[in-house]
């Protein structure tokens, strides 16, 4: 999700050319480059990635600071993990409801609700997400935690720990800075 990507972007204050497009549409000069179409994708010089998650690892180590991965082998592994899981788990029920109709869609709505509420226990233990320190975990939650609205899902008002959780993510700059105008748009789960 290029939202993630362009989250750690302002979180590290990289400086980028950030342009929007129809994925339904990509611009010829993006499929030379990207045959995928897929977004988002960074091009530095030579260089050419074209996934979400490997653009946040690389943004991470090319501007070490600040750090949003810990330095030990172990750690980063297990924090890779959990971003696997958090895009199989939830993105996948995210992704499926805003494919579907309603009916089908209600399902995944339910799953998804559930999952986010089961993991209360992890999103109120530490500040951020299984950390007290601001990671590329959180920069993989928080879109997501945005959109649920806009999906019909309400975990935020009626889960004062999640609630408070994503309100600390929110009220980061470098968050509301990594908005896209249709991403404003949804506006504030949380008021």
């Amino acid at each position: 999700m290029s939202h993630c990507a362009r989250f750690v972007l302002h979180e590290k204050a990289i400086t980028a050319d950030i342009e929007y497009y129809d994925p339904a549409n990509p611009p010829e000069d993006l499929l030379e480059l990207n045959p995928t179409g897929v977004s988002p994708t960074l091009i530095e010089r030579e260089l050419v990635l074209y996934d979400s998650r490997i653009i946040m690892e690389y943004l991470d180590e090319r501007f070490p600071h600040p750090p949003l991965h810990q330095m030990d082998p172990v750690s980063r592994a297990t924090a890779r993990m959990v971003i696997k899981r958090i895009d199989q788990d939830w993105y996948q029920l995210l992704d499926e409801i805003s494919s579907s109709g309603e009916k089908k869609s209600a399902r995944a709505k339910k799953l998804l609700r559930e999952s986010l509420i089961a993991a209360t226990p992890v999103f109120g233990a530490r500040p951020y997400f299984m950390s007290d320190e601001f990671s590329l975990i959180d920069c993989v939650i928080a879109p997501l935690l945005w959109r649920l609205p806009s999906v019909g899902i309400d975990v935020m008002s009626q889960n004062e720990i999640i609630g408070n959780y994503a309100q600390r993510l929110f009220k980061r700059t470098a968050f509301k800075r990594s908005l896209s105008d249709a991403e404003k748009e949804m506006a504030d789960p949380i008021k």
